[in-house]
């Protein structure tokens, strides 16, 4: 942990402003040993984070549930247990908002209408939209604003509450799984197989800057992909190769590809 690794790290002034602000938070935490966290990051820049604290003990990345895509990076003395994150003094909230099930909202109207109401956005973490309900999750400290405040996205009314976090409802994501073999695990040849789009296409999008590995952009055809990793692609959506299997007789890779649609 070095924090003039920041320099290396950062990819534009807003990234080194970031960076240098998470790091004084969990730092502070650190030196004195009490409970720290960050704002919500996006998968990017939880990567850097990762990349600039490595994986020290009692540091934790958490958005409400598993799995989550925006999370805090937090920092636990060692007299509080992980699953401190999940009672009800953790830094993250969990609101549900229910309204008329014949009425369509998505992710996108209720971020819009969340930021209409003068909420920042490193405050709000992810937003699950289901039929009739939308639980999302915001740091604590926006609550009490949002429950007296927060009723409407667009024209359509909304009634809020806040829920334990263990009661959140978080649907399934829609993934199309994708079986193939690979002559290598390349990043051209994972986006290809992963969009049905030929290798030359695939590495359009990488040499025009559209791709990103777990949040980081890269901008190399011959990038190797390590199983777990996520790549989205500006333009076509977010892939995964959730298996690297044996080869076959063929001497080929045998994938397991995860589109989620």
């Amino acid at each position: 942990m070095n924090r003039s690794n920041i320099e290396k790290i950062a990819h534009t002034t807003e990234d080194k402003m970031l960076l240098a602000k998470v790091w004084d938070k969990i730092n502070a935490g650190m030196c004195r040993n009490i409970a720290a966290n960050s704002c919500f990051l996006s998968p990017r820049e939880l990567e850097m984070t990762r990349l600039l604290f490595g994986e020290p003990e009692g540091l934790f990345r958490f958005g409400g549930y598993p799995d989550a895509e925006r999370q805090l990076l937090c920092y636990l003395p060692e007299y509080l247990p992980e699953d401190t994150l999940m009672e009800d003094d953790s830094p993250v909230a969990c609101l549900r908002a229910t309204f008329f099930n014949g009425d369509s909202l998505s992710h996108r109207d209720f971020l819009g209408a969340l930021m209409g109401a003068g909420v920042a956005r490193e405050t709000i973490g992810d937003i699950c939209v289901d039929k009739g309900s939308c639980d999302f999750f915001v740091s604590k400290e926006i609550a009490p604003y949002l429950l007296s405040n927060f009723d409407s996205a667009g024209r359509t009314r909304l009634r809020l509450q806040h829920i334990p976090l263990k009661d959140a409802n978080i649907p399934a994501p829609e993934i199309k799984e994708i079986r193939d073999t690979l002559a290598s695990i390349r990043l051209d040849a994972v986006i290809g197989s992963g969009f049905n789009i030929a290798r030359g296409p695939a590495s359009t999008y990488i040499n025009a800057g559209k791709v990103a590995i777990n949040g980081l952009p890269c901008t190399k055809c011959d990038k190797p992909v390590n199983q777990e990793d996520t790549i989205s692609v500006r333009g076509l959506g977010k892939i995964k190769l959730a298996q690297v299997n044996g080869q076959t007789k063929k001497g080929r890779i045998s994938v397991v590809i995860h589109r989620y649609v």
